[in-house]
């Protein structure tokens, strides 16, 4: 259920083990795009991978779920705007497939979720299906993947299954096991929610130390670069590197759902999860300021070229992207011929995206918001003010 950034991968790996799969969307042209064997989004290998299973009859993709022994939820689970959890894509994507629920089935939910979900979808089966009380195995088994190398990490990496008990545990287990080759921890599902969340909150408060000290660096007049580098030579340290802020539909969203349900005890994540925030808008900032500064010497008004726009190096993912965010204040707030530049994206339906290499000629002020590889060789910007966020030319 979902054939977004984690379903579509997914469904494509376990049918290229030979299991049948049923990928359902709600997205008509999803469904169109995977039944002709290509992909709406962008990650390496994926196209043969879909195209292959497709042609091979393993694959197919349809707006509504069919019989069949196992299903997953793999659908988004946002914030809302007192950032607690929208579980309601997962709840209407569960009532879906409660018709199709036979004794014996598995119902495994990978969707990021706060803790108990697992048990309220239970409870929302067993409340229009008594009959299917203890008669079917329901699981919890989130995704540990890095966008751009998803297919081999849903292979290889080690997943936590968390069973409502533990017949469902190694029932979610026998599934699993037949694509990936990494160890599968079997737990219960509240720990296997928590554990998700605990990732990404860790992540968070670590990239929230890094853009802390850019920050402070920027102040003292140090370069957060090369002192990143020397004081990670220490054999117990290992600082990552700052960037614009955090995005994606994980970092970016779930320590919220942990602060949101615990909010006397998360001190740390809430303070970490709100640097992060502020990093983008300090960046913005910067731009502002370049920008004025700029019209006060030249008296006009700049060109600024917005560099990148996904959330991270490499990709099209733009969920929760802080360079797009920094980039639509830009163009609201400056007084400036702003171009955009993603090489990642061919089209967008809010942005007029310039090709990277135009932009970057023809701007005042190039500033450098995403790491991608086209721009890590790109010429010295003489006569140009650069503004690095990401790293570019460290």
């Amino acid at each position: 259920m979902g054939l977004g950034y984690i379903g579509l991968p997914t469904a494509a790996v376990a049918a290229s083990k030979g299991i049948a799969v049923t990928g359902v969307d709600v997205n008509p042209e999803v469904v169109d795009t995977v039944n002709q064997g290509k992909i709406h989004i962008i990650e390496p290998n994926l196209d043969k991978l879909v195209r292959d299973v497709v042609e091979k009859g393993c694959l197919k993709a349809a707006l509504q779920p069919e019989r069949a022994d196992a299903f997953f939820i793999v659908v988004p689970t946002p914030f809302k705007q007192n950032h607690r959890a929208d579980i309601s894509y997962v709840m209407s994507a569960t009532r879906m497939v409660i018709p199709f629920l036979r004794e014996g089935n598995l119902f495994v939910l990978e969707s990021t979720s706060p803790v108990l979900t697992t048990e309220k979808m239970a409870d929302l089966i067993f409340k229009e299906r008594p009959e299917l009380k203890d008669k079917i195995y329901v699981a919890y088994c989130p995704e540990r993947v890095l966008p751009g190398n998803v297919l081999y990490e849903l292979e290889h990496n080690d997943r936590v299954i968390g069973g409502l008990n533990p017949e469902s545990a190694d029932r979610a287990a026998e599934f699993y096991r037949q694509f990936v080759s990494g160890t599968l921890h079997k737990t219960n599902a509240r720990t296997a929610e928590m554990c998700k969340l605990t990732e990404n909150s860790s992540r968070d408060v670590q990239i929230a130390f890094a853009n802390e000290l850019s920050m402070i660096c920027e102040k003292s007049g140090i370069d957060v670069w090369e002192l990143i580098e020397l004081a990670n030579k220490h054999p117990r340290v290992n600082i990552l590197q700052p960037g614009c802020g955090v995005g994606g539909h994980c970092i970016a969203v779930d320590p919220w759902f942990i602060v949101s349900d615990f909010p006397e005890q998360a001190h740390i994540i809430k303070r970490a999860r709100e640097t992060n925030d502020y990093k983008a808008d300090w960046c913005a900032n910067r731009v502002l300021e370049a920008c004025e500064q700029f019209i006060h010497t030249t008296d006009r008004e700049p060109v600024i070229a917005c560099m990148g726009l996904a959330f991270k190096p490499d990709i099209d993912d733009l969920r929760e992207s802080p360079a797009k965010y920094i980039a639509s204040r830009i163009i609201s707030e400056a007084q400036a011929d702003v171009l955009l530049a993603e090489p990642n994206i061919k089209t967008h339906k809010t942005f007029k995206l310039a090709q990277y290499q135009d932009a970057y000629k023809s701007s005042d002020i190039i500033v450098w918001l995403v790491r991608h590889k086209e721009f890590l060789n790109m010429p010295a910007a003489i006569g140009k003010i650069e503004l690095d966020f990401c790293g570019v030319r460290k």
